[in-house]
């Protein structure tokens, strides 16, 4: 994984998502690295400069082991239209992202992490981060349904990091995966690698319904719940409410 030292599932656990004062200057120092890439990647984006990233729709297998089926089932109880439609746009984002580096990863691991990565989003926990409230949740919801221990403890690991800045630099880690198409979707990183036309057919396919407007009050009221939280500390240092109204999407 590519994010800070320490910043893991473990120290997920331990702590809830509560960072000291020395990790958030890691975290500090890592988006400090990515800025270039980030910057450049979105003036591309104004400038109309895009790639050619895409996967065929009418070809693409989902995973559709009992496990898959039946995170797709939880996410539709769970989560609202606007965090549904993000979570499969995360997951599409993610395997064109990860075609593009060359990366190899567990399809159903990702699948499910990007189906469940939000789950608690929309329901703050004061004190413990979302990202790791659901990232438990998620590790008992797959061992429930037939996952190895192994198996479950990464969807956790993947949801519980997908909020952590850096680790999108590996996408061949599931929380790579997930952080790298989330980001996608939400602040627009990398879209210049997208082929505009297959970005159109996704948001076709999976429509953001007014996806930044939600995303904004959901991300606030996270970061009042858990003031020491990753989310709190990408609003204050990193702009996050910022980025996402500014993000190449119309909503």
């Amino acid at each position: 994984m590519s994010g800070p030292d320490g910043i893991d599932w473990e120290w997920a656990q331990r702590t809830g998502g509560n960072l000291d004062r020395r990790q958030k200057l890691q975290l500090s120092a890592t988006l400090a690295r990515s800025l270039p890439a980030f910057t450049l990647s979105a003036v591309r984006t104004r400038m109309g400069r895009r790639g050619s990233g895409a996967l065929d729709f009418g070809g693409i297998t989902l995973p559709d082991s009992k496990l898959a089926k039946a995170a797709e089932m939880q996410a539709r109880e769970s989560v609202s239209a606007h965090v549904l439609e993000h979570s499969y746009r995360t997951y599409y984002f993610g395997r064109v992202l990860a075609a593009l580096d060359g990366a190899t990863y567990d399809d159903e691991i990702v699948y499910v992490a990007s189906l469940l990565h939000d789950l608690n989003l929309e329901r703050p926990t004061p004190g413990t981060c979302f990202a790791v409230v659901g990232g438990t949740r998620a590790v008992a919801f797959a061992a429930e349904h037939g996952a190895e221990p192994e198996r479950a403890q990464a969807i956790g690991a993947a949801i519980a990091a997908h909020i952590t800045v850096g680790v999108d630099g590996d996408l061949s880690d599931p929380g790579g995966f997930v952080s790298a198409g989330a980001s996608a979707d939400v602040m627009g990183s990398r879209v210049d690698e997208f082929s505009p036309e297959w970005v159109d057919e996704l948001l076709q396919r999976h429509p953001r319904l007014g996806f930044k407007k939600h995303m904004v009050s959901a991300w606030l009221d996270e970061s009042k719940a858990v003031p020491n939280g990753r989310a709190n500390w990408a609003r204050r240092y990193a702009m996050f409410p910022l980025l996402i109204r500014q993000a190449p999407f119309a909503e």
